[in-house]
């Protein structure tokens, strides 16, 4: 199928979907001359942005991290998507199944900034780096480094290896606040040893938002032969960047995370050269083993939200990549800078604006997260999720595109309040 074709069989699947927003167009052009940050700060384009959107009007919705909920634009796509497959039956599935999502693997490697040979689409992150970790050839005693920060599903799985083979996982911590890059990249350092095979590291650690320099901590694993593997949970349509520019052999995310993609799908790269020694997870005896197609053997699954991802990618450019990341940082910035030095406030994401964007940490001193998150949410209608660690003591807050500075404001007066 050629891209005209593709296209076709797009628009055949796709209802009529509302506009994003009734004078979205109007205020694009508004903000098409200004810059990234102007655009931030353009109230009257985000209103019109969030009338794309269905909010519930319960709560406030500070929790997107778990799950952006899509735009009604995208939500109506997929049910289109939905009818047509249903009404197409088995005649679609074996015809035109796989030619459409090719084509969607190609539009999404062209946004992740790597080549489709070297991208499938998975079900969630876990799937995509619980995918590596298990098709290692691992042999006792060989180690892997990781962070008590990462998630805990690619943590559980590391134990598993090390159940199963023997191997040695050391866990590092990375501090709230660093002092510099550098000071990250030497933690992960000094975990490094000759036995060290894999070292797996948060783009954006999902509890705090906190950035991490990429790029530096791979060329440093890389001149010591090792291999990084990437968690980009978070990252994905939330920073712009390329795949292919951070020097990674792994990269997972999702995509109903920051690219409101409906739930079931995510994203695996592996680099060329890492293919071919990767073992699936299931026997899937009808690709080469430098096909990245042989780790994707998860049976017949819902083509519709595949589909989908085409319709938020489109979604996703129409709001601007870079205007989008303006705005979700902007928003954090918004309300952390009017808590950051209030007595009993403890921020757990950095200050400097390279190192986070959307998502912060805050907890207040004198509260259990677990409570924090429900005076937020019973007191003042705030939606929240609570998180109690070692390291991190808060409630992680997680605006979208479709969030105001007045809903914002809203939230500061909370925490103002309940920090006195």
């Amino acid at each position: 199928m050629n891209k005209r074709q593709f296209i076709k069989t797009l628009a055949a699947t796709s209802v009529a979907a509302p506009a994003l927003g009734k004078h979205f167009d109007k205020a694009l052009s508004k903000v098409e001359a200004q810059t990234p940050l102007e655009a931030a700060q353009n109230e009257e384009f985000w209103t019109e942005v969030r009338r794309g959107y269905k909010v519930k009007p319960d709560y406030i919705n500070l929790e997107n991290g778990y799950y952006c909920f899509t735009p009604q634009e995208t939500l109506q796509n997929f049910i289109g998507h939905v009818q047509e497959i249903n009404f197409q039956g088995s005649y679609y599935m074996r015809t035109r199944q796989f030619d459409d999502k090719a084509e969607i693997r190609k539009k999404l490697a062209a946004i992740a900034g790597c080549s489709h040979e070297e991208l499938i689409v998975t079900r969630n992150t876990t799937e995509s780096l619980d995918t590596v970790i298990a098709g290692i050839d691992w042999k006792a005693g060989d180690e892997a480094v990781m962070a008590e920060q990462d998630y805990g599903a690619m943590l559980d799985m590391f134990k598993l290896q090390a159940r199963r083979y023997g191997i040695v996982n050391k866990v590092v911590s990375i501090p709230n606040n660093p002092s510099s890059d550098e000071e990250i990249v030497s933690i992960y350092e000094k975990a490094i040893t000759p036995k060290t095979r894999l070292l797996m590291v948060c783009h954006m650690i999902n509890i705090t938002g906190h950035i991490l320099p990429i790029k530096k901590i791979c060329d440093m694993a890389h001149q010591k032969g090792v291999e990084v593997m990437v968690d980009g949970a978070h990252a994905f349509a939330h920073i712009n960047y390329k795949i292919s520019d951070l020097g990674c052999d792994y990269y997972g995310s999702s995509l109903h995370k920051w690219l409101s993609v409906p739930l079931g799908c995510g994203l695996l790269y592996v680099k060329k050269d890492k293919i071919a020694k990767l073992w699936q997870l299931f026997g899937d005896m009808g690709y080469k083993d430098d096909d990245i197609r042989k780790l994707n053997h998860t049976g017949t699954n819902p083509v519709h939200t595949d589909l989908t991802i085409g319709d938020a990618i489109n979604f996703y450019e129409k709001i601007g990549r870079d205007r989008k990341e303006a705005r979700l940082r902007y928003l954090q910035e918004y309300w952390t800078k009017q808590v950051r030095n209030l007595p009993n406030i403890v921020l757990n994401t950095p200050s400097e604006s390279h190192r986070a964007c959307g998502i912060a940490n805050v907890g207040i001193a004198t509260m259990k997260p677990a409570d924090l998150a429900k005076t937020l949410l019973t007191k003042y209608k705030i939606w929240t999720v609570a998180i109690d660690s070692p390291s991190v003591k808060g409630c992680r807050i997680t605006p979208n595109v479709y969030t105001t500075t007045a809903e914002l404001d809203t939230f500061v007066k909370a925490l103002k309040e309940l920090s006195a």
